[in-house]
């Protein structure tokens, strides 16, 4: 008799003890476990397995704490699995008010609004609730709810923010459904803590992962809308950046077969994208915004057409003064007053030619060849009165903008840009980035640099950079190309905008494995269709 009851002690503490470490063993799978829609499945199923339940059902509190919406339902008899993987549930959701009161009708309700647990032995003879709906369910399909179990999931804060129903539970050796034993509520309801804690915790981590993107999203807009002209680029930047990494991870044969950037790696390169232009945050607008060669508050070339006007009047009035002084000496008949006009006409024609040449070395788009360069510095020493004073008429700043080459920025300008490359690696290094996201700063400030070592702000070769640098790079390129919002260039076509940048890679600037899959697999057709005009992918 003894030894019968030792070895039942000992059966009942072997199976504590293996409850108690399954218990553990769930715990710190339900704590590992980020997305939510499997973890709300594992705690259904992890709340039958240790009560030996039939079905289950998972309920949560709406945000806006109305109502409980269903998230899991099982129910092994009827073969029913619905939630977390198997699909969204379209059953309405049961009110935690009604007529305005506490909805005390619905098990599951009122175990939400008052905290506590509930164990039915057989809710068809339970009073106290209205089981109509789970009499009607039994009616339509066969099944036959007996007992049950509803417990509330309270977060650290002691917040409910769920009910765990459990229903059916079996006899291990009959496979008939008896009431929940008390020795498994304690039982049920720690998991259900466990699992309202490991919850709050994704929905936690998931709610400042969305707020840090939205931070992120919201810096790239700022920093676009810094100029009208750029508004967009780093949004336009970042989704064709997405576009071939995916495009890269497809690939199981070729360069790119053993390419692979896993979620984690893909949310790094998505900030990436985001950010590879934070530094422009301390780029003057004026520069950012330099739409043609003399402009920086305001376009210089206006003062230059003021001053021709003057040179226009100037000739005028010597061409009058002429002739008032022929007029004065004459006696009667006066000569020559034909060729003052002839004079006035040809010197009015060279200050217009002037005046036209000048302004047009203001366009950004005029290439200034040496010739071109001399006319200005010749231009450039002549001098007119001012009120007595001897001016140029170009002064030497702006002699030294209308000379630039090419583009509308001179050199200490175009490195006051350059130089938002190494601001964006300056800024993201401050940043505590998770290790998941540690090379963010890293891929988005080298998108600048070149295969060859040209590039800037720090030179690197192509074994220095990683493909995302070089993803990122190609993006750049292309958005930069073909953009249409650009006052100082007119848009590229796709065809010239992928001719321009196949130089590029024979030059050894850009990637030339990932140039070529963005070629070959047309992946600018997406963006194009997305954000060119027609005239650009058509011409």
């Amino acid at each position: 008799m003894l030894d019968n009851v030792v070895c039942e002690v000992k059966r009942y503490a072997d199976m504590q003890i293996e409850h108690i470490r399954r218990l553990s063993e769930i715990g710190i799978a339900l704590s590992s476990e980020q997305n939510l829609p499997l973890l709300l499945e594992m705690i259904v199923d992890e709340a039958r397995h240790f009560s030996n339940a039939d079905a289950g059902t998972l309920y949560l509190v709406n945000e806006e704490q109305e109502c409980l919406e269903f998230a899991i339902v099982q129910n092994e008899t009827m073969g029913t699995r619905m939630g977390g993987s198997a699909g969204p549930i379209t059953w309405p959701p049961v009110l935690l008010k009604k007529d305005g009161k506490p909805n005390h009708s619905n098990v599951s309700s009122h175990v939400a609004i008052s905290g506590e647990i509930v164990n039915i032995p057989d809710v068809y003879i339970a009073e106290g609730f209205d089981f109509s709906g789970t009499k009607k369910f039994d009616a339509g399909t066969g099944y036959r709810s007996m007992s049950m179990l509803v417990v509330p999931m309270k977060n650290k804060d002691n917040e409910i923010i769920g009910v765990l129903q459990l229903i059916n539970a079996l006899d291990p050796d009959t496979k008939k459904p008896v009431p929940f034993l008390p020795k498994d509520i304690d039982l049920i309801a720690s998991l259900a803590s466990q699992a309202a804690v490991a919850i709050t915790n994704v929905r936690l981590y998931k709610d400042l992962e969305n707020l840090f993107y939205a931070f992120i999203q919201a810096i790239a807009t700022a920093i676009d809308e810094k100029s009208p002209y750029t508004a967009g680029h780093i949004s336009r930047v970042q989704s064709l950046t997405m576009d071939i990494a995916r495009a890269m991870n497809a690939k199981t044969e070729g360069v790119f077969k053993d390419f692979y950037l896993n979620d984690d790696e893909m949310k790094e390169l998505s900030i990436a994208g985001w950010l590879h232009d934070v530094g422009k945050i301390i780029t003057p607008e004026h520069v950012v915004d330099k739409s043609t060669k003399l402009e920086t508050i305001f376009d210089r070339v206006h003062l230059i057409e003021a001053k021709y006007e003057i040179f226009k009047r100037d000739v005028k009035i010597k061409a009058l003064e002429a002739k008032l002084k022929k007029y004065e000496s004459a006696s009667c008949k006066v000569d020559g007053i034909e060729d003052i006009d002839a004079q006035f006409e040809a010197a009015l024609r060279s200050v217009m030619d002037e005046k036209k040449f000048v302004v047009s070395c203001n366009n950004p788009g005029e290439f200034m060849d040496d010739e071109k360069v001399e006319r200005l510095k010749a231009i450039a020493a002549k001098k007119y009165d001012n009120d007595g004073k001897e001016e140029p008429y170009i002064s030497e700043d702006e002699l030294y903008n209308l000379s630039i080459r090419k583009g509308s920025l001179t050199d200490e300008e175009r490195k006051i840009v350059e130089n938002h490359a190494l601001v964006t690696f300056k800024m993201l290094k401050k940043l505590p980035f998770p290790k998941k996201l540690r090379h963010v700063a890293e891929y988005a400030a080298a998108h600048h640099e070149r295969l060859d070592g040209t590039g800037y702000p720090f030179g690197l070769k192509a074994e220095q950079l990683p493909y995302q640098a070089r993803i990122i790079a190609i993006a750049d390129i292309f958005e930069a190309l073909t953009a249409k919002d650009r006052p100082y260039k007119k848009p590229m076509s796709v065809s010239q905008a992928l001719k321009i940048m196949n130089f590029m890679k024979k030059d050894g600037h850009i990637d030339p494995d990932i140039f070529d899959l963005f070629v070959n697999e047309k992946i600018y057709e997406d963006y194009a269709s997305r954000e060119l005009d027609e005239s650009q992918i058509n011409s």
